[in-house]
């Protein structure tokens, strides 16, 4: 086998050169050279999964703890497109990543060779630069603007073909590996700063409100700063609540889905509404309609790192394209203005604890308890996974996050996300409490990662909240056919076996009494540990129930 400076050992060196500590994987024949090279380089922890799915979801978890791309690598045709789905989480949640797929050889292109795609077409919409490597010695090159590419400006993904026969073919002459490559975000400048001071000074009704990536845990400390100085009620745009530890004072809430009527209603009427970081998509708009299109009732300061965002939707007063950690360090510095709004800030915070109290739902099981208890009990590094689904308004609503990077949740809202991120938040940060929240639905997507778990003793508890249905569909299904159930129920397999027969231990809950000496029966076991939650259908959401639901459709004739 070739030993010199062929193009797997290129894209090995390169990565090593860029600090990659651990890559995500399934192996697939068309990228043997590249595992072959990384038997070579032990510094690289290569994670093998059991679906591309749950692999690339793990490489965009892995990226949003540690801000540098997480790596995947998949074989060609069924293995991108079941790899799809991690990037497209990767691009809406603007997460650095690289997926790497191998490709058919170069003289087999165009020809529909086995397994073949043209990976610019397929992922030209869901990706922030497509490439193909025609020539080995411009390996260190791509790789480079890949890993520049991916955290600069707006993070994202990248995705990069590796035609087979170029994996193996040696450069002629002796190629440099370039160093690790750079972050570059803009930064405010003083005029714009001065600008967003002027408009505070007028403001009586501020908001602010934080989201979007390219934070740093500095920066989320600066951004609090600024809020404290100048006094200023915070939210926190779709699944994004651990940017501010939601027991602060001036937390308001979650602008997302079931947002606190309370919270939509300062959105609404406040008169300058700072949002730092969110793109203001659907979700924390209410589907548009929170802040009117395209220009807004509030006065809008729009900050974000990527400019083709700001315009795209909302005309803002002040746009100001920077990345977090720079404007949150500007603000921080900016003279305060204060005294204004007191009494408009100070209800915010008792809101949004009246609102996460909760209320009785049908069933033996509550999760709103359940969940109230864990937000009492774990830690504050401990980290929250989940995916989609109606199971997460109670955890979102009801969880209290206290450190930043603890929650990890697709904005994408894309179901099977839980089980794989949290597999990647406990093997980068073994020390934590890692829970990972998963409906029925939503579990068996995914499920198979914990087969990843159990080889790599990543002793995460997994919580499946079994109500036999795809939830959020039926909610829809009452509520728009009512009494027309079609293609929404589950015949779902024993969990607790299911745990068991991939070496954890395994709990039903049938009763809220019994969750907590289950889970500490899970945090006291040597393996991964699941506990299902039998929750009652009727149960749909912490406010309403599938009954109510199809009842007030019916009194409207749907």
């Amino acid at each position: 086998m070739p030993q010199g400076q062929t193009g797997a050992r290129l894209l090995v060196e390169t990565l090593v050169s860029n600090g990659v500590d651990r890559a995500f994987l399934v192996p697939g024949e068309s990228y043997l050279a590249v595992l072959d090279a990384m038997v070579d380089a032990p510094g690289i922890d290569l994670v093998v999964c059991r679906q591309e799915g749950g692999a690339a979801i793990m490489a965009e978890a892995d990226g949003q703890m540690t801000g540098k791309p997480g790596i995947c690598f998949v074989t060609r045709g069924p293995g991108a497109t079941n790899a799809s789905a991690g990037v497209h989480i990767a691009f809406q949640d603007s997460t650095p990543m690289i997926l790497f797929i191998g490709q058919v050889a170069r003289h087999q292109v165009e020809r529909e060779a086995f397994q073949e795609i043209d990976y610019r077409r397929m992922f030209g919409q869901m990706a922030k630069w497509v490439a193909q490597v025609e020539d080995p010695a411009r390996m260190p090159e791509y790789i480079s603007h890949a890993f520049h590419v991916a955290m600069s400006g707006r993070p994202g993904p990248v995705v990069i073909a590796l035609p087979e026969d170029m994996l193996t073919e040696e450069v002629a002459e002796p190629v440099t590996i370039p160093g690790p490559a750079h972050v570059i975000q803009a930064h405010p400048g003083p005029e714009q700063m001065g600008e967003l001071r002027a408009m505070l000074a007028e403001a009586e009704r501020p908001f602010l409100m934080l989201g979007g990536g390219s934070w740093t845990e500095q920066g989320a400390k600066d951004i609090v700063a600024f809020a404290e100085a100048n006094n200023i009620p915070t939210g926190v745009s779709f699944r994004r609540q651990d940017l501010i530890p939601n027991d602060h004072p001036l937390y308001a809430g979650d602008v997302g889905i079931g947002i606190n009527p309370k919270l939509a209603e300062r959105v609404r009427t406040s008169d300058l509404l700072i949002a730092a970081g969110p793109r203001l998509g659907e979700m924390t708009t209410g589907g548009y309609t929170l802040i009117d299109i395209p220009e807004p009732k509030q006065r809008l300061v729009h900050i974000h790192p990527g400019a083709e965002e700001l315009g795209r939707v909302y005309r803002a007063t002040l746009p100001i394209n920077s990345g977090m950690p720079g404007f949150a360090a500007a603000a921080r510095a900016m003279e305060p203005v204060t005294g204004r709004w007191d009494n408009w800030a100070g209800g915010a915070h008792g809101e949004y604890l009246a609102w996460t109290e909760p209320a009785p739902v049908p069933g033996d099981v509550q999760l709103g308890e359940i969940v109230s208890w864990l937000r009492d009990e774990l830690p504050p590094t401990a980290m929250i996974c989940n995916g989609a689904g109606n199971y997460t308004a109670w955890i979102h609503r009801f969880y209290r996050y206290r450190g930043y990077a603890t929650q990890l949740a697709p904005t994408s809202g894309s179901m099977g996300y839980g089980v794989p991120a949290a597999v990647a938040a406990k093997l980068r940060h073994p020390d934590r409490d890692v829970v990972a929240f998963a409906g029925d639905g939503c579990f068996l997507m995914t499920g198979q990662e914990l087969a990843t778990a159990a080889q790599y003793n990543a002793k995460v508890i997994f919580i499946v909240v079994n109500n036999g249905m795809y939830g959020t569909i039926r909610m829809h299904q009452e509520r728009d056919y009512p009494n027309r159930v079609s293609g929404t129920g589950l015949a779902n397999p024993d969990f607790v076996a299911l745990a068991k027969a991939y070496g954890g231990t395994g709990e039903l809950v049938t009763e809220t009494s019994q969750f907590a000496d289950a889970f500490a029966r899970a945090q006291a076991a040597d393996s991964l540990a699941l506990i299902e939650l039998r929750t009652d259908p009727d149960a749909i959401t912490p406010s309403t129930t599938l009954s109510a639901l199809r009842a007030q459709a019916e009194a409207k004739g749907a």
